[in-house]
């Protein structure tokens, strides 16, 4: 799969970014994705996902409700008011690439339990190709690193993910712990996108 295949696969959701410098540069990371991002479950066991997150592409329409979610919330003023445009767009490209390395830089069976720490360092790694500046960085980084919410310990881990405490990850947080809850039905066509 190239790169332009994988922003394809995201086109909806990048035109919600409504910084042109924060799409172009968000498209450059969505490149550098591992093809198996967009084309695995978002659970390895099934256990954690609504069906529509599951099976081939599952991953992906996660990613794509989680960013839905938010986007929706952010046309509603009374909900996310308090946050300018950047910081709406820069929590819109940090929920498209949250579980980026859900199963590592190389594929694994299983998750890896330290994924959020793993996409953040591999943004910051690449961010010379891209037009962020270190400040939007880090903001990208910051709140992608506490997306798992309370969920931050593992028994096969010994890594302690940070929880979430600035409104921002807060919200990033409330995407992704909606998108995955079961009882949310989201309709896909057969090109993985939400049906209207």
């Amino acid at each position: 799969m190239n790169n332009n295949d994988k922003i394809n696969k995201l086109q909806i959701e990048l035109n919600y970014i409504k910084n042109p410098r924060y799409k172009e540069s968000a498209e450059v990371i969505i490149g550098l994705l591992p093809n198996y991002f967009f084309e695995v479950p978002a659970s390895s066991t099934g256990k954690y996902h609504p069906s529509f997150s599951l099976g081939d592409g599952g991953l992906l329409r996660h990613t794509k409700a989680a960013v839905r979610i938010a986007y929706e919330m952010f046309n509603d003023e009374s909900i996310t008011g308090a946050y300018s445009n950047n910081e709406k767009d820069l929590m819109l490209i940090a929920l498209m690439l949250h579980d980026g390395l859900k199963s590592g830089l190389e594929k694994s069976m299983y998750t890896k339990f330290e994924h959020p720490l793993l996409i953040c360092n591999y943004i910051k790694e690449n961010q010379a190709k891209t037009k962020f500046t270190d400040k939007e960085i880090n903001f990208i980084t910051h709140v992608i690193s506490s997306h798992m919410g309370p969920w931050n310990t593992n028994n096969y881990s010994e890594v302690i993910l940070p929880k979430p405490e600035s409104k921002f990850q807060r919200f990033v947080h409330m995407c992704d712990y909606l998108a995955s809850r079961k009882f949310l039905d989201v309709k896909f066509d057969n090109d993985n996108n939400i049906e209207d």
